[in-house]
């Protein structure tokens, strides 16, 4: 742990000496709203930065129907400091991802899920001696959307009374990306479906892009 600790430190030195004109990723994740504004912000600067893709992820756990949305974006240094600005002030969860990790990394993975879900996972992950380096980490200041779906059959007056009792935990969202030799992707695949979290091969968007 404290090995990776310090090849973090390390990396972030790197990364820091990058030049203000490089075009970094980013991953943006939190609630529709704060999402559509980010879409909307990186549309009409569609020469500075562009959209990889976005996903809105809906999952059900016991009574708790769990909504978020993400986006990826590719673009200036400083148009991306903008929108994760804007991000932060409205709850979100970001992540930059600078040219060196793609560089240097050759199978990164982009992690998004309930925070709860990331913790679940990243256990699992060190249970299994599956081995992988933890690179960066950020979670949503606000909490995304939730429904509590028993109650939607219940009469008003009883839904004011036992909605408050479901939601009494607001969720909060968590983006990981880490890094694995290739053999161990499916595993890592395997161990993310049985957690409910997103899971994204970064080379897979590189290629796309």
């Amino acid at each position: 742990m404290i090995e990776n600790k310090i090849k973090t430190l390390r990396k972030a030195a790197k990364v820091s000496t990058m030049q203000d004109s490089d075009k970094i990723w980013c991953v943006i994740a939190g609630n529709e709203d704060m999402v559509n504004t980010i879409a909307y912000e990186s549309i009409l600067d569609k020469d500075r930065v562009s959209i990889l893709f976005r996903e809105h992820v809906t999952s059900r756990e016991s009574f708790v129907t769990k909504k978020f949305d993400f986006i990826m974006l590719h673009g200036d240094t400083d148009k991306i400091r903008d929108l994760s600005l804007i991000s932060k002030e409205n709850g979100g969860a970001y992540l930059k991802i600078a040219p060196y990790y793609a560089r240097e990394e050759s199978n990164l993975i982009l992690i998004v899920g309930p925070e709860d879900n990331i913790k679940k996972f990243l256990g699992d992950i060190e249970k299994s001696s599956v081995e992988a380096s933890f690179i960066l980490e950020d979670k949503t200041t606000g909490f995304i959307d939730s429904d509590v779906y028993i109650t939607k059959w219940m009469p008003m007056f009883i839904r004011n009374i036992t909605d408050p009792l479901f939601k009494m935990a607001d969720v909060a969202l968590s983006t990981v990306l880490i890094s694995s030799d290739e053999k161990n992707i499916n595993k890592i695949k395997e161990i993310a479906d049985l957690n409910k979290i997103f899971v994204i091969r970064f080379k897979d968007v590189i290629k796309e892009e």
